[in-house]
């Protein structure tokens, strides 16, 4: 892992929970520390003792290491301008997650009923609090929570499923606008009476096109004012979930308008069956069949793709969101990161609030790790060992699960997000490794690059997340009482 020499820097003294800021009101264009990225797949790289410097935009301008000639002065400028901001020693600078897969309505049951099957989770919890987001304050007061919970945890970008509610879908994006996260929202269409709740469904395949038409045109409308970026999403829910006429409609907008789109594909062995039932084909081949499979579609789960499959969503350019966590408890199966990855399908993290009960990316990545062996190794001890697992060098790093929490979400986006990288929006998150009762130094013992990242990757708390920034503006920043 490229590593750059350490030189002796004279930069302002901090504590070590602190970032040493500019005068109140002004805002920093200079960041001067180590920061942890990953450009490559499977490859980090340490930029130690940078200077990175933003433009008004919040793009990244220029990326200065120790060895140029003309790093202090650069520093030096920034210094006498007033708008340097450096990170202290044990103080890490990470790019901003990127969360492919987020329930919004479903935060207020994130890690409950996860023993229950996946229909009795969905027809007894779900779909009821789900129906209760047409009520605007509610929703309200729930999204807040959960867009500043996310900020907290360091996660920038967050591609987000809404409720079957118009209002409150667009409600949602207007919040993450305002706390100055970057948001892909999404109203869910749920469109066929035979498969949905009277009291959960769209009221007709009309209006369930119509409405997402509209929210193209408000989320359009928030983003003239959003620095950062907010963008609709065109959302069946799933195939089992929608009308024929539907899918293709649906289809008919993300081409029209160039839309992102966001579905579920083979989450689970109920699903995969249905489709195969219905129309003979798999689960990304029926959402191809529809023009729901493009190069800006995000599917998550993906667990059942066959190698055709995985070749199909390489060709499209559709993009896979992993959510390790919740296909431990609803999939039936592991998503074949490697196997896909080498197909080169795009794919980067999520976190499937609330099939996955935690809202943090850092828990993802280190499940992304632990169920990627269980795929390679497998768990039944009552198969011989040479059967029991895929194989496949199946198993990811922990360099690899940083990837796709970062700079893979960006790549299934095609946003230009995700490094430390010039041309990309400055997304970041500072770690402070010296929290009292949540040290991650490792007391000097092992103090290699990669062994400092995988410290923070796996051990890291809410505590540790300083501060986070967005498109170059601070969105978090983590008081002493801060949750």
């Amino acid at each position: 892992m490229p590593a750059t020499a350490p030189r002796p820097v004279t930069a302002p003294t901090a504590a070590a929970s602190d970032v040493a800021m500019p005068a109140a009101g002004v805002r920093p264009t200079a960041f001067l520390g180590s920061f942890f990225h990953a450009p490559r797949y499977g490859e980090v790289e340490l930029l130690e003792r940078a200077l990175i410097e933003v433009d008004a935009r919040g793009v990244i301008a220029a990326v200065t290491l120790p060895d140029a000639p003309d790093y202090a002065a650069r520093i030096a400028s920034a210094r006498e301008a007033g708008t340097l901001a450096c990170l202290p020693d044990g103080t890490y600078g990470l790019p901003g997650f990127v969360d492919l897969h987020v329930h919004a309505p479903q935060w207020p049951q994130a890690g409950v009923a996860l023993d229950e099957p996946l229909d009795v989770w969905l027809q007894k919890r779900t779909f009821p609090l789900e129906a209760r987001f047409s009520d605007l304050e509610f929703a309200r007061r729930v999204y807040r929570d959960l867009v500043r919970k996310l900020l907290s945890l360091g996660t920038t970008t967050t591609v987000y499923f809404a409720s079957n509610d118009l209002a409150s879908s667009i409600e949602l994006s207007r919040i993450a606008a305002e706390a100055g996260q970057r948001a892909l929202v999404g109203k869910v269409v749920m469109d066929d009476p035979a498969a949905n709740p009277d009291y959960y469904r769209d009221a007709s395949t009309a209006q369930a096109l119509a409405d997402t038409e509209t929210l193209i045109r408000e989320v359009a409308s928030i983003a003239t004012t959003t620095p950062q970026g907010a963008y609709a999403v065109v959302t069946p829910r799933f195939i089992p979930s929608c009308t024929d006429e539907g899918l293709a409609g649906l289809g008919r907008i993300a081409e029209r308008h160039d839309a992102y789109v966001q579905s579920h594909c083979n989450e689970g062995q109920w699903e995969h069956d249905f489709v195969q039932a219905r129309f003979g084909k798999s689960d990304a081949e029926a959402l191809y069949d529809f023009g729901l499979l493009r190069e800006k579609s995000i599917m998550a789960h993906c667990t059942f793709l066959t190698a055709s499959d995985g070749e199909l969503f390489a060709r499209t350019g559709a993009a896979v969101a992993h959510c390790p966590i919740s296909n431990s408890y609803f999939a039936n199966s592991t998503c074949p990161v490697r196997r896909l990855r080498a197909q080169g399908v795009r794919m980067g993290l999520a976190t499937d609030i609330s099939g996955g009960f935690s809202p943090s990316l850092y828990d993802n990545i280190r499940h992304a790790v632990m169920v990627s062996r269980m795929l390679e190794d497998g768990v039944d001890a009552r198969v011989p060992q040479d059967r029991r697992g895929a194989g496949e060098a199946s198993r990811i790093t922990s360099a690899e699960a940083f990837w796709l929490a970062t700079a893979g979400g960006a790549e299934a986006l095609r946003l230009p997000i995700g490094t430390f990288q010039v041309g990309r929006a400055f997304d970041a998150q500072v770690i402070d490794t010296r929290v009292p009762g949540a040290d991650l130094t490792g007391f000097g013992v092992f103090d290699a690059p990669r062994d400092v990242l995988d410290r923070i990757l796996f051990l890291s708390t809410p505590e540790n997340v300083r501060q986070t920034w967005v498109q170059g503006r601070l969105a978090f920043e983590r008081g002493s009482r801060e949750a």
